[in-house]
């Protein structure tokens, strides 16, 4: 799992500046493999996060954020690429 930042803040000579920009995992939250959290966000007490999700938006206590089924899709001669 990945926990991170999406961007960085400057201030106006250039310097980074030093403010939270990680997340905040509230207590009894399971995260599975390949998760990536990323931002200054907050998930949820008691929430579940499945494996290769991307999250980048706050996530409400008691949630689960999972994949949707896999979606076969056919393409002939290259059209809808």
């Amino acid at each position: 799992m990945t926990l991170g930042s999406k961007s960085f803040k400057y201030d106006a000579q250039g310097n980074m500046l030093n403010v939270p920009r990680h997340p905040i995992i509230e207590d009894y939250v399971t995260v599975y493999s390949n998760a990536s959290i990323l931002g200054r966000i907050t998930i949820g007490h008691h929430s579940v996060i499945g494996g290769n999700i991307w999250v980048t938006h706050n996530v409400a206590p008691h949630s689960r954020i999972q994949q949707t089924k896999a979606v076969e899709m056919h393409f002939e001669g290259g059209l809808g690429i």
